[in-house]
């Protein structure tokens, strides 16, 4: 079917004729084909007499071929999944296996996708970036800490060479365009930071996802296409992440986050202002002073300096700020 969605992945009209080449399938067939790849990855093919078919919505597929000889050429390994459950779950299973290092893997579509605290992320099929890369890390070779806060500003960074104007970072690993979330960063561990582990790097960038469609989130979205009306070239989008995070993950093992923290807080959208602090059942009220060099938030709250850590917390702006 790949070669299909290949041809497809346009929005243009193609016959069936053309298709039924592609598929090896008579004419008459084509239909019964598509809409087997409706039912599959949930798209939506229109169908015209005398016309042929097309996807309701034009996509922009990954290139394999392209995305490994990168990855190759700064010694990184990649695979790029049509389906998945989850590309941080698959990273972490490949490490586990004794797979080479760094290791990048990319899908099409997650049918299990995760964010921070448990959520679900929505993962439509060809869409949107759904982008780990392993890391193997011995003898505690460098900091972890402060490294999602890293992996955001490379994450920023890449989101604005693609184009993408006023986006924005929110503690702890938000990327956000005008109070709505663009992508995020979930890292994963298994080992001893210690001594052996294996990290992954989890980025979710909503790419060409666009409202209206049926589509389930529980909180306020965007995505590059909307923002900027044109459809992405998701290919291009994770060289360029590739890039960004290649240099920021080397000024971090050189530096720590500490190389990092007044880049990261220049960013922070949400410096200076006054918050809610969700520990459990527990409201913390503050007004935002930054973070300190291991990432955690550092708040003032009623006149005293707090510092506050760990991947259960969540952070709101308070109505009256």
């Amino acid at each position: 079917m790949q070669n299909v969605l290949q041809l497809l992945q346009d929005g243009e009209f193609h016959s069936g004729e053309a298709l039924g080449r592609v598929l090896g399938v008579s004419r008459s067939a084509v239909w019964k084909r598509l809409q087997g790849l409706e039912d599959d990855l949930g798209l939506h093919i229109f169908r015209v007499r005398g016309r042929g078919y097309r996807l309701a919505s034009p996509l922009s597929l990954l290139d394999p071929a392209l995305i490994a000889d990168a990855c190759s050429a700064c010694g990184w390994t990649a695979e790029v999944f049509p389906s998945i459950d989850s590309t941080n779950a698959q990273a972490l299973r490949q490490l586990a296996a004794g797979s080479q290092a760094p290791l990048l893997v990319l899908a099409e579509r997650q049918e299990s996708g995760r964010g921070r605290r448990g959520r679900a992320w929505v993962s439509p099929f060809g869409e949107n970036l759904y982008y780990s890369l392993g890391l193997r890390i011995e003898g505690g070779s460098y900091s972890l800490d402060g490294l999602s806060l890293t992996v955001g500003v490379a994450v920023l960074r890449a989101l604005q060479e693609s184009g993408c104007v006023g986006v924005g970072l929110k503690w702890p690993n938000d990327v956000l365009v005008a109070g709505r979330k663009i992508a995020g960063v979930l890292l994963e561990l298994s080992g001893d930071p210690a001594g052996l582990c294996q990290v992954v790097v989890g980025v979710g960038v909503n790419a060409n996802m666009l409202p209206g469609a049926s589509i389930a989130i529980d909180q306020a979205w965007t995505s590059l296409r909307e923002q900027s009306g044109v459809l992405v070239d998701r290919t291009a989008l994770v060289l360029c992440l590739n890039r960004w995070l290649a240099h920021y993950l080397a000024l971090h093992v050189a530096e720590g986050f500490a190389g990092v923290r007044a880049e990261w807080e220049v960013e922070h959208l949400w410096q200076g202002r006054a918050v809610t602090l969700s520990a459990g059942p527990q409201q913390i009220e503050g007004v935002v002073l930054g973070v300190d060099k291991q990432g955690a938030l550092r708040l003032d709250v009623a006149g005293e300096e707090r510092q506050f850590s760990g991947g259960e917390l969540s952070l709101r702006l308070r109505n009256d700020s």
